[in-house]
């Protein structure tokens, strides 16, 4: 089992480190799926709701930021350790003191700084990605990193609450989520390892906070990691802004919903994108690193999620109360979310000698997408409607696949264009080109022995061979 993970570019000694974010995420992910109709149903109006969502992801934008640098600087396990003890430590205050109160700048301040630790969390182990898989494999590396990530926030963040809620109600509901939430982080504190070199060792403190604000000062100064950051903020809209809406549309009649599942029974349709993601995440990953990384990110992910976004929306409008028809429309938003795997290692290579910084930009716009996404049916709820956001979902995504064009990455075995290079094939975590090769016969007069130096670009790999 060990040795198929490290097929797919996963090292043995990061292996318990992925299950662990899959199981912190899923005590992260379960109430994303109803909040906004409990905050409803407690009196509050829809745009409360989601404006708690919207802030919330703005805070873990912030934690995103800092987490790539910081990991870093100061070593991955103690940041993800510090995150998951603050994720823990909030969520404490907020169910047992925020929601009681039923003071909403209460709920949204206490709602809000929960949202700094996850990414810690996960982010922080990115770093540990970067230094301890060759970056051929990275992209498949990183497709399973977002397996686990839906497997918790997702898979396990929807059912399990879609199971609890009926029994024990939704408020009793949310303290489910601390045991998953601290399993994972026993698991971080014994089985996740430490940096491979930390960075910080040696530097002044003015010299940390340069390399901190390198994070965000790098979207400035490299266009590239720029756009990759935009395209990265559009990837997961849906993921952040569906939770918010679709519980009113289709479980509510408010804001112009209709009413026709359960909320139990959307949060099933929603998990099976998770579902999707589970094999997904993975594929592409693969896919990618083997076939090209741009153009399945430009088709499948862009594209693919551009139909999606209008999908969810109309099938039950056409098809009425029919959960088959709707796992159709989540199984389009599973394949399309995954498509996007190969972005962190499309930046770290934009930006070869300040990896951190890239790592933070990327995580700044994985933390922003939780803001803008929920940020938009805010901010048009009340003018354009639930159809009138399904729609600007889309044309972002249209806007994120014209972006794609812009970017060429020099992928080991491809040429500029993202076309693969004839004759190039794998051999352990290198990609050589056959076509460059360069072979050496040694001979032995005691035994038959040959040499084989296989190049490609700078790089060289020596196969020795006994006949």
């Amino acid at each position: 089992m060990i040795r198929l993970f490290e097929k797919f570019g996963i090292p043995r000694t990061l292996l318990l480190g992925f299950l662990a974010v899959a199981i912190f995420m899923t005590g992260d992910g379960f109430e994303l799926t109803f909040l906004s109709k409990y905050m409803v149903d407690q009196g509050f109006t829809a745009s409360q709701a989601s404006l708690l969502v919207t802030v919330y992801g703005l805070f873990a934008a912030l934690g995103g930021w800092t987490a790539g640098v910081l990991a870093e600087m100061f070593g991955a396990r103690r940041v993800m350790m510090f995150g998951a003890c603050w994720w823990i430590g909030v969520h404490l205050v907020f169910l047992g003191l925020a929601l009681p109160s039923g003071i909403y700048p209460f709920i949204l301040g206490i709602y809000a700084v929960r949202g700094i630790g996850y990414p810690l969390f996960i982010y922080s182990f990115v770093v540990l990605m970067a230094q301890y898989i060759p970056p051929a494999r990275l992209a498949s590396a990183t497709g399973f990193f977002w397996t686990c990530f839906s497997l918790g926030i997702g898979v396990f963040g929807a059912y399990l609450p879609s199971y609890i809620m009926p029994h024990f109600g939704e408020y009793r509901t949310f303290w489910f989520a601390l045991p998953f939430s601290i399993v994972g982080t026993i698991m971080c504190f014994f089985c996740v390892p430490k940096n491979k070199v930390v960075k910080g060792d040696g530097l002044s403190t003015a010299e940390k906070l340069k390399e901190l604000t390198d994070g965000a000062t790098i979207l400035f100064t490299n266009r590239k990691i720029a756009i990759c950051a935009v395209i990265r903020i559009i990837n997961n809209l849906l993921l952040y802004g569906f939770p918010v809406i679709m519980p009113l549309y289709l479980c509510t009649t408010k804001y112009g919903g209709i009413n026709i599942f359960k909320t139990e029974e959307w949060m099933r349709i929603w998990g099976f994108v998770f579902v999707v993601t589970l094999i997904f995440n993975t594929f592409w990953g693969w896919f990618m690193d083997r076939f090209g990384w741009v153009w399945p990110m430009r088709w499948f992910g862009c594209g693919v999620l551009a139909v999606g976004s209008v999908l969810f929306y109309y099938m039950p409008r056409w098809f009425g109360p029919n959960t088959l028809m709707m796992i159709v429309a989540s199984i389009v938003v599973g394949i399309g979310t995954c498509a996007f795997s190969c972005l962190p290692t499309i930046m770290t290579l934009e930006a070869p000698d300040k990896q951190g910084a890239a790592l933070s930009a990327y995580n700044l716009a994985a933390g922003l997408t939780t803001f803008v996404g929920p940020g938009i049916a805010t901010v048009l709820l009340p003018v354009i409607g639930i159809e009138g956001i399904c729609w600007t979902y889309a044309a972002l995504y249209v806007v994120a696949l014209l972006l794609t064009f812009t970017l060429h990455p020099k992928q080991p075995g491809f040429d500029e264009k993202g076309r693969r290079i004839p004759g190039a094939r794998t051999i352990g975590d290198e990609l050589v080109e056959e076509a460059e090769q360069e072979v050496t016969l040694v001979a032995d007069s005691s035994s038959e022995s040959e040499s084989r130096t296989i190049a490609s670009g700078t790089k060289t790999t020596k196969v020795m061979a006994t006949a």
